[in-house]
């Protein structure tokens, strides 16, 4: 069955903005979630979520408590919920395969919840903007179609993307709304900001800048973040890049250079610098072909542990 809005099918061949008016309640939550100042989120408990990547859990982990991602400009954050078994997915689209990642985390969440026989799925939608080149408009658009195609109900709770996050200041348009996390003991969801995006951040940015598919990095059943293993070859022009001033990388490497966060250039530039210093991840990163493995210790932070203990 397909995507559903308070029981009813979406109709996706009207304009969204459509949508939106058939459906105000969609709005009202919107405009509530905007109005909300972003949390800082503190490492302790926290899983965070890279672009091109997707982490599920439970209400029963004992390690991981919140899953969070930011620094979406073009991009959409979705959270997918089961709430019969509570089972939570958070993943960060950035348009790249999108009817494949929606096939890819409605398996993680019902891999959870065969065994619950009540509740439904829940989906939520945040980010984008109303960008010049019109990219945030046509993801939200894959997105909903690959939801629709889904052979389960789908229920639309969250729609806060595009025209619905979008704010205008001298002609420009921004995101309201750059980041979310979603607190998976209590079903919240809240926009969010994370001081540390780790562990192995720079590694996991240079398999984004590489093309890499999206990718499950936790494995809830031990608890354990397992990152790679990763393999690319020597990165093109990469020593022409790293020479270019911060004009000419955010205006390159960016989807949206204007409303981009102040950070995106010096992120760009370690993500560069990891990617010339490990042109050949297998030999250096990963000689052993096994992934980097992360547990959340007493403090609740990430602390890594040797593979052959495992």
């Amino acid at each position: 069955m397909p995507l559903l809005v308070k029981g009813a099918r979406v109709d996706l061949n009207r304009p969204t903005g459509d949508m939106i008016r058939a459906h105000p309640h969609l709005e009202e939550k919107a405009k509530l979630l905007r109005s909300q100042p972003a949390q800082i989120v503190e490492p302790k408990g926290l899983l965070y979520v890279q672009q091109r990547e997707f982490a599920v859990t439970t209400p029963k982990d004992g390690s991981v408590s919140i899953l969070g991602s930011d620094d979406a400009t073009t991009c959409h954050i979705v959270v997918l919920r089961h709430t019969g078994s509570g089972a939570t997915c958070l993943t960060h689209c950035d348009g790249s395969d999108t009817e494949a990642e929606v096939s890819l985390i409605m398996s993680s969440v019902k891999s959870f919840s065969n065994s619950s026989g009540c509740g439904r799925l829940e989906v939520h939608l945040v980010g984008g903007f109303n960008d010049d080149r019109q990219l945030s408009q046509k993801l939200t658009n894959q997105l909903l179609r690959a939801f629709d195609l889904q052979p389960e109900d789908i229920h639309l709770v969250t729609f806060c993307v595009t025209e619905l996050n979008d704010r205008e200041e001298q002609d420009i348009h921004f995101p309201i709304i750059y980041g979310i996390a979603v607190n998976v003991k209590t079903a919240e969801i809240f926009p969010a900001t994370f001081p540390e995006k780790g562990p192995d951040e720079d590694l996991r940015s240079a398999r984004v800048l590489t093309g890499a598919p999206l990718t499950n990095i936790y494995d809830a059943k031990t608890e354990q973040l397992r990152i790679g293993p990763y393999f690319w070859g020597p990165f093109p022009h990469v020593d022409f890049w790293l020479e270019q001033d911060d004009a000419q990388i955010l205006q390159n490497l960016s989807t949206s250079p204007l409303a981009e966060p102040p950070h995106f250039v010096s992120h760009i530039r370690a993500t560069l610098t990891f990617l010339k210093e490990h042109p050949f991840p297998s030999q250096s990163l990963f000689p052993d072909r096994k992934p980097r493995i992360y547990k959340k210790n007493e403090e609740g932070l990430w602390e890594q542990v040797c593979s052959d203990k495992i």
